[in-house]
């Protein structure tokens, strides 16, 4: 088998179910199996799985074990060559796995490969690739000079800046979103490091595949569409978790001394002081006008009702991207992608090309009875339901 990808979730239950559909399309033509590890949901992602991914192998934990054990117990019972870690609040295009595993054969020496990720906005996710976070790389970055001097290579690293994010290349750290890898690397790293609940697994993986001499590399010719925040409230427990996680990888791999210590601990907290007013959602107001790309007219009538307002149809074969950006020019307003029409690949272009800060997303899955997108990097998401 030459693929196996590995979706942890904990009660993202209609996420998961997008990630599942576009998985299964993107697999189509390899010899591969997703594997589902549920870190005991409460919101039905479990009996949805069983009604509507039979065929996907399940593993059902008792009790939520966090990310990096989660993981590894799917890992435990891949078969594949590759494995995949995959969040389940992301959607693949359906060649990007065919792209990657191209691209992972041609390479020697190989450790892990990312790829580029957009948020539910569009946006570039700039964690898709990252360098160590030495004690002066996390200053650069809690500092944010990274964004003052992004040229300048001194204060560049945080985010792999010296590689633009158009441009396949080596770096040092990938998100744990996505990540492929060989199973049998994977073994030897003995996984993801289970003393670690979440936040620091992803980076302390990255390092030690470098440790081992291997090559890490971010992938651009591949958007994978990740909504990010979907698992996560970014409350006192996250920042808790966030700061234990820095210390940990800290004090795993760095040499401490008392300097460094205090510095780490100012840091990581002001850091995670951040990110929680940062993941803190905004309230957004509702659209002026939505715009439904399908071939289904009557569905554009149906979904008026629903959203008790005027949904205009666009064509998808006959609408052109230029033509899109002047009718949206300066309104508040929301696409809905049909994927019964439009390819998830196709999905992910448009709404990269279309990104604006008036304009949201929602995508209507293929055998669905919901659309669903998220406005912000920094929220849970928005489902509604159509039946």
């Amino acid at each position: 088998m030459q693929l196996s990808v590995v979706i942890l979730n904990y009660n993202v239950r209609y996420f998961l179910e997008l990630c599942l559909l576009s998985v299964q399309e993107a697999i189509a033509t390899i010899d591969a199996e997703i594997i589902v590890v549920d870190n005991n949901s409460s919101d039905g992602s479990v009996l949805m799985m069983k009604q509507k991914f039979p065929d996907v192998k399940l593993i059902e934990n008792k009790e939520n074990f966090g990310f990096p054990k989660g993981n590894n117990i799917g890992v435990r019972q891949a078969k594949g060559k590759y494995v995949c870690i995959l969040n389940p609040d992301t959607v693949v295009a359906e060649d990007t796995f065919t792209k990657i595993l191209a691209f992972a054969e041609r390479q020697n020496n190989l450790g892990i490969i990312g790829c580029k990720l957009i948020d539910g906005t569009g946006a570039f996710l700039p964690e898709s690739k990252r360098g160590i976070p030495t004690p002066w790389v996390a200053f650069t970055k809690i500092l944010g000079l990274y964004k003052v001097f992004p040229k300048n290579r001194f204060f560049n690293q945080y985010y792999a800046q010296h590689l633009n994010e158009n441009e396949t290349g080596k770096v040092d750290i990938l998100v744990g979103a996505f990540m492929l890898l060989e199973r049998k690397l994977y073994g030897d790293l003995n996984g993801f490091d289970e003393d670690c609940f979440m936040y620091a697994d992803d980076i302390d993986l990255s390092y030690r595949a470098l440790q081992k001499q291997k090559t890490n590399y971010y992938f651009n010719e591949t958007t994978v569409l990740h909504f990010k925040g979907e698992s996560t409230v970014k409350d006192e427990k996250y920042m808790k978790r966030f700061q234990e996680a820095m210390n940990f990888f800290y004090q795993k791999h760095f040499k401490k001394s008392w300097l460094f210590s205090v510095f780490i601990q100012v840091g990581a907290f002001l850091f995670s002081i951040a990110k929680m007013f940062q993941g803190k959602p905004k309230e957004n107001p509702l659209p002026e006008s939505y715009f439904l790309y399908s071939e289904n007219e009557n569905f554009a009538k149906k979904l008026a009702s629903i959203l008790e307002n005027k949904v205009a149809f666009l064509d998808f074969k006959g609408e052109k991207m230029v033509n899109s950006c002047l009718i949206l020019k300066g309104k508040k307003a929301e696409i809905i992608l049909d994927n019964h029409y439009i390819s998830f690949k196709k999905c992910i272009e448009i709404i990269e090309t279309l990104k604006d800060k008036q304009v949201t997303f929602k995508i209507f899955p293929k055998k669905t009875g919901f659309i669903i997108g998220s406005n912000s990097k920094n929220d849970r998401g928005q489902i509604v339901k159509i039946e």
